[in-house]
């Protein structure tokens, strides 16, 4: 059985009974890598009646999506890639309005309806503006997947409320549901479907076999017969193969083998072992030469205890594809390799430096500016990662280096999550928790998955860290198991430990180690601002009460206030009848 997505499609588009055939739609089923990380598109676009140039808006919409979508990231997740192209598509056509005479009046402009199906893997992302129809055939029935974009003002007179180009900005309608094989999908526009009944439409396709293309024309042919002076258009997908998460153009697990143990002066694939670096129980990194041209690079091997586990050497493999996507001064960069290999291996830059740790030890007692610069440029490495829809999961100390400038860079690419790769292998990688305990945010370990607000918790607690030396909930975090008993956690405050830390300082960093992901900052940038910039809402010189700060102690010092209280009452009462 083939493990690559396989459709059949069937189209056929008439301009009816009006002199312009203002649709236009346009499948592309790409070649490897791109089928496996992007997918396949089917798009059709509607013109305007009160529009003369609708039928450039639709062409232009169909085609720069099928051009666009597929230059997108493939870190990105197929929603982001396409709203991103729609969205974009939209601007330059409401600009095109804008330029022409129809400027005062955008339904005689660039304007069209839009609707868009996204095959990737086993999900179907339908994307949706204005009244064309995407079906699904359900049994003997068809079920409709949009919503009609129409205003109806009487039994008689509507007008349509959604479009594409008619504004700046526009609204699209999103959803995604999984595919079967023998599935089959249905893209019609008004002048169909108001013509045709559901049950004469899914007889015709039924009858079909494999000319989905005749289908299409029957269709067509029915609405033109029952009177539709629109333009028509239909298109049919079938789905003859789920495409398998290991599909795709992910890395899958290499025919190389890993290389045994490294030493000195041993060398490998034109690189000459200096010494090793660091070693723990997920890889093996050390210092090399280049022979070739003299230079250092950092060379990383996978662990020699989890070789024989094929989920493991995937994401080992994963860290150059990460790597080689990001382009930041404060992420690690990978080095070009021109030389063929022969063993599993990932050649890095070398940083000349040390840890986060070690820097925290040199410096037990940081300046608060000195601790912002750093923050600020793991920050800006968070930042790379999130714009290609990756969430880092385990920065922590260790994972941050420093070099003799003072630059800040993140390495350790094993646990990222990508969006884009997260969509071929389905929900397993959000459940799996890869990062360190002592940093993770506590909706890892709730299989809720990851987000930019748990590299934020991530590195609020480095920050904390920093100007301590302890961790703001202590060892209490990583031993708590569920939400009940994280539910009982309190902030340590940071004062507590250094008084010099301002005030509003230790409620930024409250706020970004929140244990509810939703009382985060929203973003790093308002989290960098607070850092530096003292939050109006944060300044209050007033004494917070007791059962604010500590609500268990306080309901303790009631308790025994009231039972002093009972013991003195009953000592009096005893001494008065004595």
């Amino acid at each position: 059985m083939s493990s690559t997505l396989q459709i059949s499609i069937g189209q056929y588009s008439d301009k009816g009974r009006k002199e312009t055939n203002q649709d236009f739609h346009g499948v592309l089923v790409p070649d490897e890598p791109l089928l496996g990380m992007k997918g396949i598109a089917v798009v059709l676009a509607d013109g305007i009646s009160s529009s003369s140039v609708s039928q450039v808006a639709s062409e232009s919409a169909v085609k720069s999506f099928l051009t666009d979508y597929y230059c997108t990231s493939e870190a990105w997740s197929v929603k982001t890639s396409a709203q991103r192209v729609i969205a974009a598509t939209n601007s330059w056509l409401h600009a095109q309005t804008r330029r022409s005479y129809y400027r005062y009046d955008p339904d005689k402009g660039y304007v069209c309806t839009f609707s868009a199906i996204v095959l990737k893997a086993a999900t179907a992302h339908l994307f949706h503006i204005g009244d064309c129809r995407i079906y699904r055939l359900d049994g003997t029935s068809l079920e409709q997947l949009t919503e009609d974009h129409r205003v109806h003002v009487s039994s008689e007179q509507s007008y349509l409320g959604r479009a594409l180009g008619v504004n700046p900005e526009v609204e699209i309608d999103y959803q995604s549901c999984e595919i079967e094989r023998d599935d089959v999908f249905l893209l019609v526009t008004d002048g169909v479907y108001e013509f045709v009944g559901q049950r004469s439409m899914v007889d015709i396709v039924r009858s079909a076999a494999d000319d989905l293309d005749g289908a299409a024309r029957r269709i067509v042919e029915e609405a033109y017969r029952n009177g539709s002076a629109d333009n028509l258009t239909v298109q049919i997908v079938r789905i003859d193969a789920v495409g398998k998460g290991d599909a795709g153009h992910r890395p899958s697990v290499s025919n190389l083998p890993p290389p045994p143990l490294l030493e000195a002066r041993m060398t490998l694939d034109g690189y000459r072992i200096v010494r090793q670096i660091h070693a723990s129980s997920r890889s093996h990194i050390y210092l090399a030469e280049d022979i070739d041209s003299g230079d250092l690079v950092a060379l990383k091997i996978p662990s020699i205890d989890l070789r024989d586990d094929a989920d493991y050497l995937r994401r080992f493999m994963m860290e150059e594809w990460i790597a080689r996507r990001i382009n930041s001064p404060h992420v690690l960069k990978p080095r070009d390799q021109s030389r063929k290999r022969t063993y599993l291996y990932v050649v890095m830059e070398f940083i000349d430096g040390q840890t986060l740790t070690q820097w925290m030890i040199d410096h037990p007692q940081p300046d608060l500016e000195e601790v912002r610069a750093i923050v600020e440029q793991i920050a800006a490495g968070l930042r790379a990662f999130h714009r290609k829809e990756m969430i880092h999961q385990d920065l922590r100390p260790e994972n941050v280096l420093i070099d003799r400038t003072g630059t800040v860079k993140i390495i350790d690419f094993g646990s990222v999550r990508v969006a884009g790769v997260s969509e071929l292998t389905g929900h397993r990688q959000d459940n799996d928790v890869l990062g360190t305990q002592q940093y993770s945010a506590p909706e890892y370990f709730d299989w809720e998955g990851g987000s930019p607000q748990a590299d934020q918790f991530s590195l609020g607690v480095i920050a904390y860290q920093m100007l301590t030396g302890r961790l703001p909930y202590g060892a209490r975090l990583a031993r708590a198991s569920g939400k009940s008993q994280r539910s009982k956690l309190r902030y340590t405050p940071a004062r507590d430990f250094n008084s010099a830390i301002p005030v509003w300082v230790d409620r930024t960093l409250q706020r970004a180690v929140s244990l509810t992901p939703a009382k985060r900052y929203e973003a790093l940038s308002e989290f960098l601002f607070d850092l530096r910039h003292p939050n109006a809402s944060y300044i209050d010189t007033r004494p917070v009460p007791l059962m604010a700060r500590n609500p268990l102690l306080f309901w303790k010092g009631l308790v025994l206030i009231l039972t002093l209280a009972i013991v003195v009452l009953l000592a009096l009462l005893h001494r008065g009848r004595t």
